[in-house]
């Protein structure tokens, strides 16, 4: 068969590499895929109308494309088992048509055929099924890229530029800002600020939440603007001090989606100072409230309450329900992590928020289950014996969990020791001195190499599980 001429092919490549920033090898691989799947299409149409494809879905894995760019075209090769007798034309090749070429050719040897069937048999239907496929090979070689790129970026912030609308999700051009074009990222309706204008082409600031492999799209990037990792990005390039790292941001709590329209988007985040002449909250804030107010605009008006982090607990809950007035704080429960906090009649609202707001982030702040109560009347002897019965019952439940710990330990032990007594007196073959155990084949299977080099059997590495498992804080109201 002779080449198929593709003038231009040379071109072609590097256009397409150039326009996909795809390296040209990259692209000869995409091109020789799609060529063979036109290949393969053209041979399923001849049959069409005449009888059902008798072809598998693996039939063709022994064909291969070759390009030859001096020549600028390709030929269709198969690899064939030289046999005896043919079963089949596409896999196979009878010896005696070999040996008129090649006269030491033996059985079971392989062969490359050239098939190129010629152009004008190839057909719209094979040309236009290659065509596609390129396409999609390129696509799926970008986002391969893609994943690549963004998987390891330093800098989890990006710049987002708004396309176009899917759904409730918005899909945002954005950069890796190593010289690569924008690509396209999913910003998902839970990931969205109420308070954004998410109209064409405007830009945001947005958090790269995850790279992931979603089912017949490929690698995608998934986007966030209410992520908490986006408040600290922000104020870390604000606030020079954070940089520097005489204040630090210990924790940060965000709703950026209130379960209610009523309630507007808030954060509140806890600061430190490495040195004590500096103040955390002011740095976080600047003159005249110059450098949060850069974070406020950058969150479309979000509200954000900056505390000072304190390593007294009470301390640190009076600050994290700013901007209420506390009076007091009473850790009814330290080893519980439940604190009674008094305020003023006139500060109860402002200390619980709308619809609970800002006591809610405060215990998720700090990570105590919060009671706010009225001081004018609060009765400490009574709320101490409520106080108590819940450490009672939190106590309880301890024990009990504790019990059944034990318990379980103690079955596990008892259980291991009947295995242990009835080994000893039913020894399994293993066990015994001189076994060596055999494969299908009745040979000694072979020893490890630790083995081997020793003489000595390997101990088994224990394994460890770890499950780590974020602790989730209530925030309850009381109001008296």
């Amino acid at each position: 068969m002779a080449l198929v001429l593709l003038p231009g092919l040379q071109n072609l490549i590097e256009d397409i590499s150039e326009e996909k920033k795809l390296p040209t090898q990259v692209v000869e691989a995409a091109l020789r895929e799609a060529l063979l799947k036109g290949y393969e299409r053209y041979r399923r149409t001849l049959y069409l109308g005449i009888s059902e494809d008798p072809f598998e879905e693996d039939y063709f894995s022994n064909f291969d494309v070759a390009l030859d760019l001096d020549e600028e075209g390709y030929r269709v090769l198969a690899s064939k088992i030289i046999v005896e007798e043919v079963e089949s034309d596409d896999h196979q090749i009878a010896l005696s048509e070999v040996q008129q070429v090649a006269e030491d050719a033996q059985i079971g040897d392989t062969v490359v055929l050239d098939v190129t069937p010629e152009k004008d048999d190839f057909g719209r239907m094979a040309a236009s099924t290659t065509k596609q496929v390129l396409a999609q090979k390129l696509r799926d070689q970008q986002r391969r890229m893609i994943q690549e790129e963004f998987a390891d970026l330093e800098d989890p912030v990006l710049t987002a530029r708004v396309i176009r609308f899917e759904r409730q999700s918005i899909i945002m051009a954005v950069s890796s800002g190593l010289g690569r074009p924008e690509v396209e990222a999913e910003l998902p309706r839970r990931d969205q600020l109420p308070n954004d204008n998410y109209r064409a082409n405007a830009t945001f600031k947005v958090f790269l939440k995850e790279v992931s492999e979603v089912p017949r799209r490929g690698p995608q990037l998934f986007v966030s603007r209410a992520n908490a990792g986006l408040v600290v990005y922000l104020f870390e390039n604000e606030v020079p001090e954070i940089q520097e790292g005489s204040v630090r941001i210990v924790a940060v709590a965000r709703e950026a989606n209130p379960p209610s329209r009523a309630v507007g988007p808030r954060t509140k985040v806890a600061v430190d100072s490495v040195e004590r002449e500096v103040d955390p909250v002011g740095a976080c804030i600047g003159a005249r409230g110059s450098r949060i107010q850069q974070v406020v605009n950058e969150l479309r008006g979000e509200k954000i309450d900056v505390i000072r982090w304190s390593p007294d607990p009470g301390q640190y809950l009076a600050n994290s329900l700013s901007p209420a007035r506390v009076e007091m704080v009473r850790l009814v429960d330290p080893e519980g992590q439940h604190a009674h906090v008094l305020v003023p009649p006139d500060q109860l609202s402002l200390a619980i928020g709308r619809e609970g707001q800002n006591v809610r982030l405060a215990a998720r702040l700090t990570g105590w289950k919060i009671d706010i109560k009225n001081a004018a009347e609060y009765d400490q002897v009574s709320e101490d014996a409520r106080a108590a019965e819940l450490i009672a019952l939190r106590e309880e439940d301890e024990r009990q969990q504790a019990e059944a710990e034990a318990r379980l330990a103690v079955e596990q032990a008892a259980r291991a020791e009947e295995d242990a007594r009835l080994r000893e007196l039913y020894p399994l073959p293993e066990d015994e001195e001189g076994y060596d155990s055999y494969d299908e084949a009745g040979e000694p299977e072979p020893e490890t190499e630790a083995e081997a080099a020793t003489g000595t059997e390997t101990e088994p590495v224990a394994e460890t599980e770890v499950a780590a498992a974020e602790p989730v804080a209530e925030a309850t109201v009381d109001v008296r």
